[in-house]
């Protein structure tokens, strides 16, 4: 399986993509990028001619989205972008945690050379990404870094849980310009994670995503609470 999620932008499983697929990956980069902000009410005639496209495959993107838990829909009524909230965050964040836990020391206890390089090349493309301001290749790049640590502990499951919880806690990582603080609070978080895998030690791995994710959902949390409008930055 390809270390990139499958419905993130420049994701797939190898191939060209169905329509299908095409419309859940564009649909998915303008709910991450804010510019359909929870609560947006997803009318079938305008999503196809926004991506220039019938309505089957708009449906089908959008029963997509609703499987990894960022689209509500309700029969004979319409559908939505999944409302943001405090509760849905920490209830992602625990989730999170618990099953990016197992997966993290699974890795540790299993870490090669090969995986520490592609964990390596996500994490430099992140920071460099992330310096150049291109959040939709630094999105991507970070999801790789992660995915790159849980798939190298061998359960293809593990992975396959995580997603639509970590699918759900991307909405959260708002598309705002991150200072060269966060930039660097970042890399030396993703770092701590990447070290210790490699030295094998499963406790220390998971104390090191413990402390990153704990540091995420607390600055999350900030920014929800003290601006009315959340859709700003916060860095995960």
């Amino acid at each position: 399986m390809s270390s990139r999620l499958e419905l993130l932008p420049g994701g797939g499983r190898g191939g060209r993509r169905t329509l299908a697929e095409t419309a859940a990956a564009e649909l998915h980069q303008l709910i991450l990028s804010g510019e359909l902000p929870s609560g947006t009410p997803l009318r079938l005639v305008e999503l196809a001619n926004r991506l220039d496209m019938s309505q089957m495959p708009v449906r089908e993107g959008l029963r997509r989205l609703e499987a990894l838990g960022l689209v509500d829909i309700i029969p004979h009524k319409g559908a939505w972008v999944r409302e943001l909230s405090l509760e849905d965050l920490h209830d992602t964040h625990e989730t999170r945690l618990a099953l990016e836990s197992l997966a993290v020391r699974a890795a540790a206890e299993h870490f090669g050379e090969e995986d520490a390089e592609k964990a390596r090349i996500a994490l430099a493309e992140l920071l460099q990404l992330s310096r150049s301001e291109d959040s939709i290749g630094a999105r991507q790049a970070h999801a790789d870094f992660h995915f790159a640590l849980y798939r190298a502990g061998g359960s293809q499951w593990l992975a396959r849980a995580i997603e639509p919880v970590w699918q759900n806690s991307e909405r959260y990582r708002f598309g705002s310009r991150q200072t060269a603080f966060q930039i660097e609070q970042n890399r030396q978080e993703h770092q701590a994670i990447l070290d210790a895998c490699v030295a094998r030690d499963a406790d220390a791995a998971e104390q090191a995503l413990r402390n990153h994710l704990a540091g995420a959902v607390q600055r999350i949390t900030e920014t929800m609470t003290s601006k009315q409008n959340p859709q700003r930055e916060v860095t995960s």
